[in-house]
């Protein structure tokens, strides 16, 4: 019986993130001395755009590899990747029921600008979990552990080349009838589409 569970922190988490915390395990540790990896979801997320899934990818500078601890990954700048993803975001969901709602919230994540990934992700995993009435506590590791003998750990499972072995109740998406339901897409899909009621579908 595990006492807790450890995530990551990812750019406008997958649904899957959400359905997994949850699920109740306890104590909620998020990780910040890992090396970061790369082509996960630390600084990508996945949409429902008018052509199908779309990939927004934070870009970090450069040096920030696989010996760079997460925490102490930098945000790049060099070209504008915020205009561009707030303008996706707008063209995937401007016309889904609930996203004038939340536009709001979201459109200060593409005006103001972090050093850190990692802060970044966090006041996005701070938004989210209070839009979606999630009632958690979590702390943060202290140093790197490969391993974990007490905590579900969820550093490397919850990844965009792993298909996620929850099954995901499917819901309303805008270009559903051109391109079909997507499961398992940003938690921001959901929130857009459903509104209030997003939590009670994971």
């Amino acid at each position: 019986m595990h006492k807790g569970a450890i995530f990551p922190l990812f750019y406008l988490p997958p649904i899957e993130l959400f359905s997994r915390i949850k699920q109740g395990h306890g104590d909620i540790l998020i990780e910040q001395f890992e090396h970061f990896p790369k082509q996960t979801y630390r600084n990508r997320a996945l949409i429902h755009s008018p052509q199908g899934k779309l990939a927004l990818i934070v870009p970090v500078v450069k040096g920030s590899k696989v010996h760079t601890k997460v925490k102490d990954v930098q945000i790049s700048y060099d070209f504008d990747w915020q205009r561009l993803h707030w303008m996706s975001i707008q063209t995937s969901y401007r016309s889904s029921a609930y996203f004038e709602f939340y536009e709001s919230d979201f459109s200060v994540f593409y005006e103001k600008r972090w050093k850190y990934l990692y802060e970044y992700n966090e006041e996005i995993f701070q938004l989210l979990t209070k839009l979606l009435k999630l009632d958690i506590q979590w702390s943060f590791t202290q140093a790197f552990e490969k391993q974990y003998d007490d905590y579900a750990d969820y550093r490397e499972s919850i990844h965009p080349k792993k298909v996620s072995d929850i099954p995901f109740q499917p819901y309303f998406q805008v270009f559903e009838d051109r391109n079909g339901f997507i499961p398992n897409l940003s938690i921001i899909d959901l929130l857009f589409n459903q509104g209030p009621r997003s939590a009670s579908l994971f």
